[in-house]
């Protein structure tokens, strides 16, 4: 998934698109043991968007942080 399309979405819906990658994930390491993947890249791709996610959710996480601090150090 693309950034901008990831920037659309609130955060209750990162959570659960977090969570449905994480699980497609999991499954998809799981056949990895038993056979060869048919796109080996998926792996990789699925692992990149949920730390964007990740990254997006922990900006919003920050945000009220960093304007107290910013609130702070005015004089």
């Amino acid at each position: 998934m693309k950034l901008y399309q990831l920037k659309e979405l609130s955060q209750d819906e990162l959570l659960q698109k977090r969570f449905e990658l994480q699980e497609e994930l999991f499954n998809l390491r799981l056949t990895s043991l038993v056979k060869k993947l048919d796109n080996p890249l998926k792996l990789r791709n699925l692992r990149r968007d949920v730390a964007r996610i990740n990254t997006l959710l922990r900006i919003e996480e920050r945000k009220p942080q960093q304007k107290s601090a910013e609130i702070q150090r005015q004089p």
